[in-house]
């Protein structure tokens, strides 16, 4: 790739994680590399055994606790986002991935992990050749201009109204 882009992957609806694992693995089986950072996700979801097969190819790396950001973030929550966008800065300047991934990155900054603007520099200063893709419900404006392709999921009905919870293989 002579160019990478910055997508953004947002709204209310399911599929923003969903739809970055694909771009991941479309990477992966075109031999790129793939940097995978989950924010505010600590827990062991089914596409941790996925990526496990492509390891050669996707690395995947948690920034979060085991349970939800319920109200206001703590300190430990926010230690860990802090952590994953101090070693991100590093893992775009490497020259090792091709493909960047920030999972739940919108939240991150929804709930004050970290900040819009330490987003802004981060995608600011990604280098021309790495594609960059920023999921999560809530992105900021600022985000959004900063994109050059941005998705929004929308919800129109969904079975969790109806009381299903998340099923193994499917939402986890």
């Amino acid at each position: 790739m002579t160019t990478g882009y910055v997508h953004v992957y947002t709204g209310n609806g399911k599929g923003k994680t969903t739809a970055a694992l694909g771009l991941a693995l479309r990477a992966a089986g075109a031999g790129l590399n793939v940097y995978f950072a989950q924010f505010a996700k600590g827990t062991d979801y089914s596409e941790l055994h996925s990526i496990k097969r492509f390891e050669d190819r996707i690395t995947l790396k948690q920034y979060g606790r085991t349970g939800f950001i319920i109200g206001k973030a703590d300190t430990n929550d926010i230690d860990a986002a802090a952590l994953g966008l101090n070693e991100l800065h590093n893992v775009i300047s490497s020259g090792k991935y091709q493909v960047v991934v920030l999972d739940e990155a919108n939240i991150a900054t929804y709930f004050n992990l970290f900040s819009v603007d330490d987003l802004v520099h981060l995608i600011d200063s990604k280098p021309s050749d790495v594609e960059l893709i920023i999921t999560g419900r809530y992105a900021d404006p600022r985000i959004i201009s900063r994109a050059d392709l941005v998705t929004e999921m929308q919800e129109i009905k969904h079975y969790y109204s109806q009381g299903v919870l998340a099923r193994v293989g499917i939402e986890k």
